[in-house]
């Protein structure tokens, strides 16, 4: 909720101020997607593709990012923000003494790879009273670096910059601005408006768009997201929670590829006024591996297989860092061209500076992602969802084979620190699932294999971790070998099968997670100030850490305890069930939003939980003293 009153000179520029993160919601065509804040702004938006150039991005800069802003003038209003059940359409209410008005925002779906039309629709209704709102289109090309030129013809205008167009449509007039686009829409209960940004690709003007063709795209868009939440074979508790976080999920994919990208967004800071500011608008090998497992579980199979036939695709041949066979992210379209820039023209977030695009961690070594990816691979395999053909299988015994070479090395670890290679646990566990997933699908499959190789690399990963990952001062595994630094990451040590859920040795480690890293219930991934990270500053919680804190305390039979963090954790969600990256000290929203493992942990997090509370006594866990 947020209570906002627009003074003149606000509505002369953008809003003001900086939006909370939390404060915003997301929509999406299944290509690229838009924030759309409680202020009445879209503040993030990048035409065509996830990873093109913003229009909008008045979230980094409300002067020189850009917007597209419907918001009541005068009285104080409170704004307050909704999803229509089972969708991804977006209703921003205002309501104030002299009426209440709504601003729902979608943008369409069809799910056909030939409809490649981009389009972002606002709808305006006013539903009581009478209510006086202002318009404005202010696009921003490239980050806001391109000046831009305006045609129009009253209901139409045309934005021209760099060697692209966007278009906005009306059914109101609209009136020019210098170059940008406004209107004043006086309406009463019972009145609509509408309003169609469309293009942005290229500098080809789009098609002029209707008010028959709004309304049926709104209806259709309401449609096929009905479908796709139906298509869902959960059923347990939470479900309402779990299929926001599964919309999500989708609304993250890339359809002409399949790729998932890690958030939306670029330079969202992990601290206010900090350097640590990234772009996460690229498909990284980790996020795509763990998002298998949870729309396996709730029983989407084809978006699974989509994930399958990406990650399978992906080990060609040399590509990643050290001469391995992949970097740690793509681009959506599978390129692997991620050069690091900075644009110093804008302010960062509250002034969290730089704002950087591209990533300069995509060539970093990770040695832990062959084992998510195979991990992935092995359970969509098991569960129907991807098939293997010979040359596939080529590939994959190539990558075990590179696995089984090179995993003892340091390498930068899960996190992407840049403050040198180390011998992080983390990694060595992943290489032993590497190993473990492809020696079970050649079993499975019955084809050539050198799985002696493989078993040997295997058995001698578990052994090292055993003796070198553990601390005995401690009394628990660590970060990395020769340290006695904790690591949240270590979570996922018997989620993989590495360790038993009850290991004396597994528990001590979960206790010792919870003293060090365990704030309220939320956990942090690290402390940079034990182990530097390269970075200045410090970060907040971890939400994706937190969720699999709640797995591994059910799997260890602590359920009042899983189920207490899981209930806490979901108070941090944002007003319409959305997570950042991580979370402040003051609960405030950090990073880049919304984040793809945190809405992914969350699913399995409440499945696994929700498993464990219908499980019969005798088949729980005991709790161990």
């Amino acid at each position: 909720m947020k209570t906002l009153q627009m003074t003149e000179a606000e509505r002369a520029v953008g809003t003001g101020d900086y939006v909370p993160i939390a404060e915003h919601g997301l929509i999406g065509n299944l290509r690229t997607a838009a924030l759309a804040d409680t202020s009445g702004a879209i503040s993030w938006y990048c035409p065509g593709r996830f990873d093109a150039p913003s229009v909008f991005a008045s979230l980094l800069d409300p002067d020189r990012g850009g917007l597209f802003r419907i918001a009541p003038i005068g009285e104080e209003w409170t704004a307050r923000q909704l999803y229509l059940p089972d969708s991804a359409v977006l209703v921003t209410r205002f309501l104030g003494e002299q009426g209440v008005a709504e601003v729902v925002d979608f943008m369409p779906v069809t799910g056909r790879a030939t409809d490649t039309m981009d389009l972002l629709v606002r709808m305006v209704r006013v539903v009581r009273g009478e209510v006086r709102l202002d318009v404005r289109c202010a696009p921003r090309f490239d980050y806001g670096r391109a000046d831009h030129v305006l045609a129009h013809d009253g209901e139409s205008a045309v934005f021209r910059a760099s060697g692209r167009a966007v278009r906005i449509d009306s059914d109101r007039k609209l009136i020019p601005d210098g170059d940008d686009i406004t209107t004043v829409l006086d309406m009463a209960a019972g009145e609509e408006a509408w309003f169609a940004v469309s293009g942005g690709v290229d500098e080809q003007v789009p098609r002029r768009v209707t008010a028959a063709e709004v309304d049926g795209r709104y209806r259709s868009t309401l449609d096929w997201w009905h479908r796709w939440v139906s298509a869902s074979t959960y059923r347990g508790r939470w479900r309402e929670t779990i299929m926001r976080s599964a919309i999500t999920l989708k609304l993250l994919t890339y359809s002409p590829t399949g790729a998932l990208v890690a958030a939306p967004t670029a330079g969202l800071p992990e601290q206010i006024g900090g350097e640590r500011n990234w772009d996460y608008r690229y498909a990284w090998i980790r996020d795509a591996s763990l998002s298998v497992h949870a729309l396996l579980r709730l029983g989407y199979v084809d978006e699974a297989r989509r994930l399958f036939r990406w990650l399978s695709a992906r080990p060609g041949g040399v590509g990643g860092a050290n001469g391995g066979p992949l970097q740690i992210m793509y681009r959506v379209d599978g390129s692997s061209d991620l050069d690091e820039h900075t644009l110093s023209h804008l302010d960062g977030y509250r002034s969290s500076r730089p704002v950087r695009i591209g990533n300069g961690a995509a060539h970093q070594l990770q040695l832990d992602i062959y084992g998510e990816m195979l991990d992935a691979i092995w359970t969509a395999y098991k569960g129907g969802a991807g098939r293997l053909g010979t040359s596939g299988w080529e590939r994959l015994c190539r990558l075990a084979d590179w696995v089984a070479a090179h995993w003892d090395q340091p390498d930068e670890g899960i996190w992407e620190t840049r403050g040198g290679r180390k011998h992080f646990v983390y990694a060595r566990v992943m290489s032993w699932v590497a190993l473990d997933r492809t020696i079970r699908l050649a079993r499975e499959l019955g084809w050539p294999a050198e799985t002696t190789g493989w078993t040997a690399a295997r058995d001698e990963i578990h052994k090292q971790v055993m003796s070198q990952g553990w601390n005995p001062q401690r009394q628990s595994f660590v970060q990395a070998y020769g340290s006695d630094v904790l690591d949240a990451a270590l979570l996922v040590m018997p989620l993989v099968g590495f360790i038993s859920d009850t290991e004396p040795k597994w528990l001590s480690t979960l206790d010792a997670i919870g003293d060090a890293l365990v704030s309220d219930s939320l956990v942090y991934r690290y402390d940079p100030l034990a182990s530097p990270d390269g970075l200045l500053g410090h970060e907040g919680t971890f939400s994706m850490c937190t969720f699999w804190y709640v797995e591994t305390l059910a799997r260890a039979g602590r359920l009042a305890d899983a189920r207490f963090v899981f209930e806490k954790m979901l108070t941090y969600g944002n007003h319409v069930g959305l997570y950042a990256e991580e979370l402040g000290l003051h609960g405030e929203h950090l990073g880049n939003f919304p984040q793809a493992f945190t809405h992914l942990a969350l699913i399995n997090a409440a499945i696994t939980l929700n498993d464990f509370l219908d499980m019969p006594d005798e088949r729980r866990p005991a709790e161990l003293a």
